[in-house]
């Protein structure tokens, strides 16, 4: 299937995802990779306010370059999503509704995407400069000490992804692999 997801985010919006749909979304995504995370989550300890409101929202694990003239973002492609593992079930039982990124996720993340009714999208790895295309307004919005990990709130029209993970428990890389092997023992 194929979602056109927009603003407001919620709940109620993705459930019918599934893994191996495409969704096509419109709207703020936030980008946080694991500094940011360690730092988010570390406020959070201290009872601090975060730099956005995590419940319904997304975030994009990318650490972007520089913009070029009259861009408002360089290249975005995503990071290896397993290095906010540690970091994502706290944010997806505060309210976080999806994460996007690249790669397979621990047993800890799967188990928080199922309790809390989120998803686990996957951005194209290698093409930075497509997903880039994407995103019309960038703003640093915590962290700017991180460079290229700071915190920054964006504004993407139609950021095309792929349901890696969904609120029922499908997961688009072990049922991809499966049918893989089915196919070739044929």
């Amino acid at each position: 299937m194929e979602y056109r997801l927009t603003e407001p985010f919620t709940k109620d919006k993705v459930n019918n995802f599934r893994a191996g749909d495409k969704v096509y979304i419109t709207g703020t995504v936030y980008t946080a990779r694991d500094a940011a995370h360690k730092r988010i989550t570390e406020m959070l300890e201290r009872g601090e306010e975060v730099p956005f409101a995590i419940e319904n929202s997304i975030i994009y694990y990318v650490g972007p370059t520089p913009a070029k003239p009259g861009r408002p973002i360089g290249s975005a492609g995503p990071t290896t999503s397993y290095r906010m593992d540690a970091y994502a079930p706290k944010l997806l039982d505060l309210g976080q509704l999806a994460m996007i990124g690249k790669g397979q996720r621990n047993e800890e993340v799967m188990d928080a995407v199922v309790r809390n009714g989120a998803v686990y999208l996957a951005a194209i790895g290698g093409a930075a400069a497509l997903m880039a295309k994407q995103i019309k307004t960038a703003e640093v919005i915590a962290f700017e000490d991180l460079g290229a990990e700071a915190v920054r709130k964006l504004y993407v029209e139609d950021l095309p992804l792929t349901v890696v993970l969904d609120s029922t428990g499908g997961n688009l890389y072990e049922e991809g692999r499966e049918n893989y092997l089915k196919s070739a023992a044929k």
